[in-house]
């Protein structure tokens, strides 16, 4: 029962990743649609988590999972569009430093943070002392996951890997140091790869083929998809080059090579 949880978890983040790269090189005229399409889809999802709350079977454990991967890829085509984001979208002055700095930066993303936070409180009521558990806590994750990301680049990492960002979101990339390294950089590898390895010993220790044995996988695979996310930033490979195949831009441009 623990292949088709971690097939099902990567199959997801390759396809939600893929879709929201995608729509996001799309040309902006078509972003306005784009997000509120996506939004009708995060309503339904959000309902179908609020349904299946009192499922504790595994169909409910995927159903959970499937459901706070959908809003949470509304979530990010807000912000990757430009639509959520912060008040401050000037790039990061060159003498800014320390606290100056920090608040500068929080300005640039505070609202879609804010966002975030308050759709985890949702999804945490919607499901409250309910069996599965399954969406709050991967939405919790991802949230945990994104943050650590965030405050690694703030700080300094080899690798910025910052290709995906697009070109009205340029100005985030000012706010991003390179550097050997940073004190939080090795806690959110291995804390993320320790997170990974107990929520594989709670699966194992579950019954078998039970919502809370595959809540438990899911979240386990997640969270090493993280790790994996989170090394991106220390090799000398550049993630994102995985999903140049999903951009329009690079389809667009293959279709005027063959014409």
């Amino acid at each position: 029962m623990t292949i088709p949880p971690l097939l099902f978890a990567l199959v997801m983040w390759f396809i939600g990743t893929a879709a929201v790269v995608w729509l996001d090189s799309r040309p902006r005229a078509t972003f306005r649609t784009s997000f509120r399409v996506a939004g009708v889809a995060a309503v339904a999802a959000t309902a179908a988590v609020w349904w299946s709350a009192n499922d504790a079977s595994w169909g409910g454990a995927y159903l959970g999972f499937a459901g706070a991967i959908l809003i949470w890829g509304w979530h990010e085509m807000g912000f990757l569009m430009g639509f959520v984001a912060g008040p401050n979208r000037a790039p990061c002055p060159p003498a800014a430093t320390g606290w100056t700095r920090l608040k500068l930066a929080t300005a640039t993303v505070i609202h879609h943070e804010i966002a975030i936070a308050a759709t985890a409180l949702l999804l945490f009521a919607l499901t409250w002392r309910q069996p599965n558990q399954s969406a709050p806590l991967t939405f919790l994750l991802l949230f945990g996951l994104r943050l650590s990301a965030k405050f690694n680049l703030y700080l300094g990492v080899p690798n910025l890997s910052d290709e995906v960002f697009p070109a009205h979101l340029a100005y985030l990339k000012s706010y991003f140091r390179t550097r050997a390294g940073n004190a939080l950089l090795p806690v959110s590898v291995i804390g993320s790869g320790a997170l990974a390895g107990w929520a594989w010993s709670v699966a194992e220790a579950a019954p078998a083929q039970s919502g809370a044995a595959v809540t438990a996988t899911l979240l386990a695979a997640l969270a090493a998809l993280g790790l994996v996310e989170h090394l991106f930033l220390v090799l000398p490979l550049r993630d994102a080059k995985l999903w140049q195949w999903a951009s329009a831009k690079t389809q667009a441009a293959k279709a005027a090579i063959r014409e």
